[in-house]
């Protein structure tokens, strides 16, 4: 298995980017305020796809994306950043893949990675996830069958087949979790199938989106979206100033061109 573990100074740099003081202990409720924190901080976005640029699923290189680079990612990068942090902080983390709902169609296992961490006071396990775009604001308790009230919806984790577990939101069924211990290098090829495969859905466009207090914020294209108790609004943004303007003003993300699908097809001839 990978050791997940980065150094003290990578620890210290996430800790600064999700502002937060380093947990006395390694317990639930430093766990949920680490999640949320990470979800209202760190943008789920596949910028990387559209830019060009390579995506390396190491403890190392994934910190650094989110720490040094101030970017988000997908949920290899984001879950994979999320575990090194967790698992040098105290917690005990287990990298599961599953495979992701679309409507009643089951995509294939490595579709999506998540986490089963355990706190150090006992808790859990938790289903800990800040890579799914909308999804749980705070941990979910793994071995629960019963509705589970989040900020992001009413969830519910039933038993699948084969020993699997079916996480739902609102009634809709989301992703199918393996219990089996993944890893990273697990998710190597689905997450090269992802980011270069036209069926993807992470190659059509560039998007970025962030878990606000009010709601949510989500860059698609050039369409920004925001979505509060006020309702959804959509605007369309004018130009590549605007565009780039809108990475660095509403998700501190600080780009030197705009990201285009135009970069995904070129590689691809």
């Amino acid at each position: 298995m990978t050791d997940l573990r980065v150094g003290a100074g990578q620890v210290a740099a996430y800790l600064v980017r999700l502002g937060v003081e380093r947990p006395a202990a390694a317990d639930a409720a430093a766990l949920r305020e680490l999640h949320e924190r990470h979800l209202r901080g760190v943008p789920f976005e596949n910028l990387s796809i559209h830019l060009g640029e390579e995506i390396v699923l190491t403890p190392k290189d994934l910190v650094d994306k989110v720490t040094v680079a101030r970017r988000g990612g997908f949920c290899y990068e984001l879950n994979g950043a999320f575990a090194a942090l967790l698992t040098t902080l105290g917690y005990r983390v287990t990298l599961l893949a599953a495979g992701v709902f679309g409507g009643e169609r089951l995509g294939p296992p490595f579709d999506h990675l998540a986490l089963r961490v355990e706190a150090a006071d006992g808790s859990g396990p938790w289903l800990v996830d800040v890579g799914f775009g909308r999804h749980s604001t705070h941990p979910l308790l793994l071995d629960e069958r019963g509705d589970q009230r989040d900020p992001g919806g009413v969830f519910r984790i039933v038993e699948g087949p084969d020993g699997d577990l079916d996480v739902h939101r609102d009634g809709e069924p989301q992703y199918r979790l393996e219990r089996r211990p993944r890893a990273l290098s697990d998710f190597e090829m689905a997450c090269w199938w992802q980011r270069t495969s036209p069926r993807s859905h992470f190659t059509r466009s560039p998007v970025c989106t962030l878990l606000t207090e009010t709601g949510r914020i989500t860059l698609s294209g050039r369409t920004l979206v925001t979505t509060d108790a006020g309702g959804r609004r959509e605007a369309e943004l004018a130009d590549d100033a605007a565009v780039l303007a809108a990475y660095r003003d509403r998700f501190g993300i600080v780009l030197d061109r705009v990201p285009s699908a135009d970069v995904v097809a070129s590689r691809a001839r």
